[in-house]
């Protein structure tokens, strides 16, 4: 797709600046940006349309316990730091659900700059500050969940600016990782295959999507995937465009498949629902003309493809 790099949380152009990090040119400095973590959440800037709350070093809220160095621009450098030891005492608790709107408020940073749940805002957020977002979203829940040695159980210790994690009772290293996942475009001419997981919010349908498995190609994913869970059969497959998706540290490969069948098949230990939908329905729905269901959420990959497939601009 020639649009493709457009997509939410497509890319900036972020100089990572990968050789600095483990050195002092990647440790804050006075005027350096930080973006603020807290258990999945980010602070937003509710003065400047909601975008991703960028505090200058040095600044209370700062800790240097848990950092990552996330790139540079010109002169000025780009930090996370993660405060999920804070406790918002007396305040809205997360919900847990798919889609949580609670909002936390810390004293350090007031009634402007509430915690907010990536997916609430992730459509409004420029592509620097997406991609700020989503890498410090990953990287810090690889952090979270890796604190001990897979292979031999020691705690561990985190180098190298938040990129590296070593084992010094096995000399063993670990590195951020992602998670391949298709997420397919089926169509039968004027129609495009949709579905509903188990848990999604009502009446919400999306593309369908699943993780790859070792050896497989992505054409081979997208026709395993689309019939396991609907029972259709995929013909030619092409990809379209990619997306990182940090819930929690996917990279999701867009691709377009033409069905060979039509009869939909249900595997319900997965889905809720599958069903075919006519470009007229989806345009009417996606335009907010009318609510039979709920498209994908905008900021999402599916709802980038879907709207490049109305408009005819998927090449």
């Amino acid at each position: 797709m020639r649009n493709a790099e457009r997509v939410t949380f497509g890319g900036s152009g972020l100089n990572r600046a990968s050789e600095f990090r483990g050195s002092a040119k990647a440790s804050p400095r006075e005027g350096d940006l930080f973006i603020i973590h807290w258990r999945g959440k980010f602070a937003v800037d509710l003065k400047n349309a909601c975008e991703l709350a960028l505090i200058k070093y040095p600044n209370k809220i700062i800790s240097n316990k848990q950092i990552i160095f996330l790139g540079r621009n010109k002169d000025v450098s780009y930090f996370a730091t993660d405060i999920s030891e804070w406790e918002p005492i007396g305040q809205d608790e997360i919900d847990g659900s798919f889609y949580d709107k609670t909002q936390q408020f810390h004293e350090f940073l007031g009634k402007d700059l509430p915690f907010w749940e990536l997916r609430s805002f992730m459509h409004l957020l420029t592509p620097r500050s997406a991609e700020l977002a989503s890498t410090a979203k990953s990287v810090f829940h690889w952090q979270n969940t890796s604190r001990f040695c897979s292979k031999c159980g020691q705690k561990v210790s985190i180098i190298e600016s938040g990129w590296q994690i070593n084992c010094e009772n096995c000399n063993s290293s670990s590195f951020p990782r992602i998670d391949p996942v298709v997420i397919m475009l089926i169509t039968n001419g004027p129609f495009v295959l949709l579905g509903r997981s188990i848990g999604w919010p009502d009446g919400m349908y999306s593309l369908l999507a699943g993780f790859m498995e070792p050896g497989e190609t992505l054409e081979a994913a997208v026709r395993r995937e689309a019939f396991e869970e609907s029972g259709i059969n995929v013909g030619a497959v092409q990809y379209l465009a990619s997306q990182p998706w940090a819930f929690p540290m996917s990279l999701m490969f867009g691709c377009y498949g033409e069905a060979t069948s039509k009869e939909i098949t249900i595997d319900h230990s997965e889905m809720e629902d599958i069903k075919w939908v006519n470009k007229h329905d989806l345009h009417m729905v996606m335009a907010g003309i009318e609510d039979s269901f709920k498209a994908a959420r905008p900021g999402s990959i599916a709802h980038f493809l879907l709207l490049n497939w109305l408009a005819d601009t998927l090449q």
